[in-house]
């Protein structure tokens, strides 16, 4: 028998150090869709996954024009923290909350009150765009209003180079600090949550077993089957912005 909410409350009231890994499933009730689940946006739309690919960005300048279309009305810029998103933040007000990885690039952790200290984003932001030619940093709405403006693939102001959302694309590697800084939040946790993904990305999928290993408790919960349900103390499929707070609940 898997142990039910109120149990998997106690390891929250019992746990010391709890590291949590969010994935695009803890922002769906905030109006965010996945990607590969049964209403995600690559399931519905294959093509759609271009505009997140490095080689196709870079080198197509339509693809760049359809990915700065895409942005402009993205459901993302009116989305608001849902409270999923407020139980984590009050975990971390309780003291409890080690570090939040994230594979979501919405910033919804710190709207709710993450601090930005405890939050790892392992591919970016989508709230600031970078420049892949001198690396410049900038507020994602300052190109969008370009956009509006008529710049249908704005180049950078500072040196004329491409521009694109701070985030990590497919084919883009890693931040291999960032990756090295969850590893090791992973491995010194008493209690670990993986929340809303399907834990098929490599290499942060990973953190699971490590955390595991490192004789963490770990609690799953995602709508779909992930490859680590046969290792976890806990599985849940119900609606994370529901279960999720009873299980923070002090």
């Amino acid at each position: 028998m898997r142990p039910d909410a109120e149990e998997v409350r106690t390891w929250v009231d019992d746990a010391q150090r709890i590291v949590v890994l969010t994935g695009a499933g803890i922002s769906t009730d905030s109006g965010i869709p996945d990607f590969r689940g049964p209403q995600g946006v690559w399931t519905k739309n294959p093509q759609a996954e271009k505009l997140s690919n490095i080689h196709y960005y870079m080198a197509d300048p339509e693809v760049r024009k359809a990915a700065w279309l895409a942005r402009t009305d993205h459901v993302a810029w009116n989305a608001k923290p849902n409270p999923g998103h407020f139980a984590l933040a009050a975990l971390e007000q309780r003291g409890k909350l080690h570090a939040l990885i994230t594979q979501n690039i919405d910033e919804l952790h710190q709207m709710a009150g993450n601090s930005p200290q405890r939050v790892i984003e392992v591919h970016g932001t989508m709230r600031k765009v970078v420049c892949m030619g001198c690396g410049m940093l900038a507020p994602m709405q300052k190109a969008l209003d370009r956009v509006r403006a008529g710049e249908a693939d704005p180049p950078c102001r500072d040196c004329g180079g491409i521009l694109k959302s701070a985030t990590i694309s497919f084919g883009q590697a890693l931040v291999p600090e960032v990756i090295d800084h969850a590893m090791r939040v992973a491995g010194d946790c008493d209690l670990f949550l993986s929340i809303g993904t399907s834990l098929q990305v490599y290499p942060i999928a990973g953190v699971v077993p490590l955390a595991r290993n490192a004789g963490a408790k770990i609690v799953i919960l995602n709508a779909e089957p992930t490859p680590y349900d046969n290792i976890a103390d806990a599985v849940f499929r119900d609606p994370i912005s529901a279960t999720l707070p009873r299980l923070c609940a002090a």
